[in-house]
């Protein structure tokens, strides 16, 4: 489980490093609107990347469900991937069909929050 550890730490600092650029470089680039879908972006990143961390973290203590706190930690990256990512692509190029792509990250994070969760109902 180190590497949800290390993919949590460096998502933790993609999403500082991203936010930053777009506080301080795309603020006056792109419209206020596009800028809070970006932001959108960050949070969610930043969130999930702490998620990541999380399911490192809780690994050893769920003992008896590795491969679900596994399941969860993958379906969160590919949440931060696809929903994060769509935001980011999206107000930087205005490409509306992205926005398609956004829902699909969504529903991996919630996907990877109820695996966590059934892992910690086993017994």
């Amino acid at each position: 489980m180190r590497l949800f550890l290390m993919l949590g730490s460096i998502n933790a600092f993609l999403s500082v490093a991203l936010g930053a650029f777009g506080a301080h470089i795309l603020e006056e680039r792109i419209s206020a609107d596009m800028l809070e879908v970006y932001q959108t972006g960050i949070q969610y990143h930043m969130m999930h990347a702490l998620g990541l961390i999380v399911v490192a973290l809780l690994a050893d203590r769920l003992p008896k469900s590795p491969g679900l706190v596994k399941i969860a930690g993958w379906a969160i990256l590919i949440g931060i991937i696809l929903f994060s990512g769509s935001l980011y692509v999206l107000s930087l190029t205005g490409i509306k069909v992205l926005g398609a792509v956004t829902p699909l990250g969504g529903v991996a994070f919630l996907f990877g929050w109820t695996m966590l969760a059934v892992a910690a109902s086993k017994k």
